[in-house]
C-alpha cells in the first residue's frame, strides 16, 4: 500500500533537514522544526513517510519521557537520544534526526491545573541549550572536546503557545502549521482506501461530506466496516474459546472477506461516527462527576451565585455558604441593607467583598469582566519555592461566586501563598498572575 505524502509537508522536511546538514556561510539555520496542528491530521505520520522516502534514521522520543519522578533524568535523555542520532550518522553514513512527538504534552502548561515541575525547566533549558550548540551536547559527567554531528529534531504538537516562549523563537525553531487543504486530505484519504479499490469520485464525495473532520476520521471509518465480520467471528468460535483461537493458536489466522466500500455505506458508518462525537460533546459527564477539576467542593454548586441559602459543614468540619440567585443581595452606596448578611457586596454596580480590599476586588471584577477564566491558587512555603501551585477553584462570569470563593481560599490558606490567574479561555494561554496574599499576613496590593 503506498500512501499520500502532501508536497507542502515534504518540501518543508527535506529543506530543514538538508539545511542542517549542509554548510551555508553566514546562514543561521534553525535546529528545530516544530510542526503544529489540530489533533488527528497525521503529522506524525506524514513525518514517518518522509523519512522513510528520503532513507533517514530516526530516533524517537515521547512526552512520556520528558517526565520522571527523578529530576534531570529527561534532560539528560534528551541529550542521550541526541547523541545517539549524531553516532547513527557516524556509523551508518545517512542523515538521522531526533523526533520528540507531542512536545507539548510533556512539556507544555496547558491551564493552571499542570503543574510546571523542575523536569519541565530542565528539558526547556535543554532544548535550548542544544539549539544553540548543536555540535556540542555533553552528557552529565563527563566532557568531549571534540564536537559530534549536528543532528536537526522534529518535534510535533497540537498547540505551541502552551510551550516556554524562548524555546519556540524564531532561531531556534521553525515552525510549520500543518493544516491539509481539500486536494491534500483527498490524496491522503484516496492512499487510506487504495487497497479497497474505493474510487476518487467516493472519496471526494467523502471528504466534502466530512469536511471539518480530522484524517483519523477517515482511518476509523475503515476500521468500523470490519466490526460486522468480527463479530460474527466471535460467534461462530465462542466467546469462551475466542481468546484461544486468535492468541497462540495452531490454526491459521481468521480470514476476512472484503467489506461493502459503497459510498452510501462509507457515509453511513461516518454519520455513525459523528453522532458519537457529538453525543461526548454533548453530555460532557466530566463537569457533573469531577467538579473538583473546576471547582472546589466545598463552595457547594457554583452555578449559583448571589446570596447565601444554607451553611453546609465542610470535610473539616467549618461551615461554608451555597449561593441562590433568586435572592440577591442590594447596597445603597457601599452598605448593606435589611437583607441577610453576606461576605460579598455590591460595589460601583459590581460585586465587592467587606473582607477583601477594593484594589482586589476591582481585580477579580476586570479579570471576569474581560471574558477571561479565573482561578484561584494556593501554594505553601516549601513548595513556593518551586513553583509547585495548587488549585482551589476556577470561575468564568461569575465575580459574586469568585470573591465568596476567595474569601474562603484566604481563610483556609492564610499561613500560605494565595494568587489570582487569569486564564484567556481560547488561546488557555495565562494573562495575569498575581500574588494576593503571603503567609507572613502582608497582603500584596
Amino acid at each position: 500500500m503506498s500512501y499520500y505524502i502532501s508536497p507542502r509537508f515534504l518540501d518543508k522536511l527535506a529543506i530543514h533537514i538538508t539545511k542542517n546538514y549542509l554548510n551555508i556561510p553566514s546562514v543561521k539555520v534553525p535546529l528545530i522544526l516544530g510542526i503544529h496542528g489540530r489533533k488527528g491530521e497525521g503529522k506524525s505520520f506524514q513525518c514517518e513517510l518522509v523519512f522513510e522516502r528520503m532513507g533517514i534514521n530516526v530516533v524517537h522520543m515521547s512526552a512520556g519521557e520528558l517526565e520522571s519522578p527523578d529530576a534531570g533524568d529527561p534532560g539528560r535523555l534528551v541529550r542521550l537520544r541526541y547523541r545517539e542520532a549524531a553516532d547513527l550518522v557516524k556509523v551508518r553514513g545517512k542523515m538521522a534526526v531526533l523526533m520528540i512527538n507531542d512536545i507539548d504534552a510533556g512539556a507544555g502548561r496547558v491551564d493552571q491545573y499542570t503543574q510546571y515541575t523542575v523536569n519541565t525547566q530542565i528539558v526547556n533549558g535543554t532544548l535550548m541549550n542544544i539549539a544553540d550548540n548543536p555540535t556540542n551536547v555533553q552528557l552529565p559527567g563527563s566532557y568531549e572536546l571534540d564536537p559530534i554531528q549536528r543532528i536537526p529534531i522534529i518535534v510535533t504538537g497540537n498547540d505551541f503557545s502552551t510551550l516556554y516562549a524562548p524555546l519556540i523563537r524564531d532561531g531556534r525553531m521553525e515552525k510549520f502549521f500543518w493544516e491539509p487543504d481539500r486536494a491534500d486530505r483527498i490524496g491522503i484519504v484516496s492512499g487510506i482506501f487504495e487497497a479497497d479499490a474505493v474510487d476518487r469520485s467516493s472519496v471526494e464525495k467523502l471528504v466534502d461530506t466530512f469536511p471539518d473532520q480530522s484524517i483519523d476520521f477517515y482511518g476509523a471509518i475503515r476500521s468500523r466496516l470490519y466490526d460486522e465480520q468480527v463479530k460474527a467471528l466471535i460467534q461462530q468460535v465462542g466467546l469462551e474459546r475466542i481468546s484461544q483461537r486468535v492468541v497462540n493458536s495452531d490454526q491459521a489466522p481468521p480470514q476476512f472477506h472484503k467489506p461493502d466500500f459503497s459510498l452510501p455505506h462509507l457515509l453511513e458508518v461516518g454519520n455513525q461516527l459523528m453522532h458519537e462525537q457529538n453525543r461526548i460533546q454533548e453530555m460532557r459527564l466530566a463537569e457533573q462527576y469531577n467538579k473538583s477539576l473546576y471547582f472546589n467542593r466545598k463552595l457547594g454548586d457554583t452555578v449559583q451565585q448571589a446570596t447565601p441559602k444554607a451553611e453546609t459543614p465542610g470535610s473539616n468540619g467549618q461551615f461554608f455558604h451555597k449561593y441562590d440567585s433568586s435572592n440577591p443581595v442590594s447596597h445603597s452606596n457601599g452598605q448593606q441593607n435589611s437583607q441577610p448578611t453576606s461576605s460579598s457586596s455590591s460595589y460601583g454596580g459590581q460585586p465587592s467583598s467587606t473582607k477583601l480590599t477594593p484594589e482586589i476586588v476591582s481585580q477579580v471584577n476586570q479579570i471576569l469582566g474581560q471574558g477571561h477564566r479565573l482561578g484561584i491558587e494556593y501554594v505553601d512555603n516549601r513548595r513556593f519555592r518551586t513553583n509547585s501551585w495548587n488549585s482551589y477553584g476556577s470561575f468564568q462570569g461569575n465575580a459574586a461566586a469568585a470573591i465568596a470563593a476567595l474569601e474562603a481560599s484566604l481563610d483556609d490558606h492564610a499561613s500560605d501563598y494565595v494568587r489570582l490567574v487569569g486564564i484567556d479561555p481560547d488561546s488557555r494561554r495565562r494573562v495575569v498572575e498575581t500574588i494576593i496574599h503571603r503567609p507572613n499576613g502582608k497582603v500584596a496590593q
